[in-house]
């Protein structure tokens, strides 16, 4: 079998707003019950970078971004719709032995 890629995310936010915190609040339990520790979430605070909105096409906060695996995925919004983000991001559950 083939190395498991590592994910590496980037959550887009202006500020501490309860969108905000709860968008990193849900892809943090997302890629621990289905990445578990294969995974990195960097917070980018467009109110500390503002050019980095424009140089990353981010027209709406919260926006998560997944950088890896390609192709790039873009999902707006607090994350709470867990089949939604799991699909959008083409998360699968992890394989278990079923004992």
């Amino acid at each position: 079998m083939g190395k498991e890629e590592n994910w590496e995310f980037w959550l887009y936010i202006a500020g501490q707003t309860p969108k905000s915190i709860l968008a990193l609040e849900n892809i943090t339990k997302y890629s621990r019950e289905y990445i578990r520790g294969r995974y990195t979430i960097e917070i980018i605070d467009l109110l500390k970078s503002p050019q980095l909105a424009e140089i990353d096409e981010i027209f709406a906060i919260p926006t998560l971004v997944r950088k890896i695996p390609k192709p790039l995925k873009r999902i707006i919004g607090d994350l709470s719709n867990k089949e939604k983000v799991l699909t959008g991001l083409s998360i699968r559950p992890i394989a278990t032995d079923g004992k």
